[in-house]
């Protein structure tokens, strides 16, 4: 599977392609929200969320029938800043399951600022 091309369906929200990457029969899976999507269900809050995305891949990890990415989210007017993490499962060049964990991107926490520990990463 092309996760590249997948991803740029995701953050284009592509509904005529972005379903040709699963199975009709695929689990999504948004754990931070307890949400369990069938494929439908999924293209549709990606690509009726408002809004123009962009995002860039900044890992991607294969092992054996899985792939594991890490992509930065963020709108077109750079407003905000997103981080998922993802875990697909791919058989016959197609996503069986997608179990992904967002989280906004932001400061650490002022308990953990006060403690003057750690450094910014970029």
């Amino acid at each position: 599977m092309d996760i590249r091309a997948f991803w740029k369906a995701v953050l284009s929200q592509d509904k005529i392609n972005l379903p040709k990457y699963f199975h009709n029969y695929a689990s999504i899976r948004w754990h931070c929200t307890n949400e369990l999507f069938t494929v439908d269900e999924y293209v549709r809050a990606n690509c009726e969320y408002p809004g123009d995305w962009n995002g860039s891949i900044e890992r991607i990890e294969t092992i054996d029938d899985r792939i594991i990415t890490v992509v930065r989210v963020y709108p077109a007017d750079n407003s905000s800043s997103f981080h998922v993490v993802s875990f697909l499962r791919i058989h016959n060049n197609r996503i069986l399951e997608l179990d992904e964990y967002w989280a906004d991107d932001g400061s650490a926490p002022q308990w953990r600022q006060a403690m003057k520990i750690g450094n910014p990463i970029r």
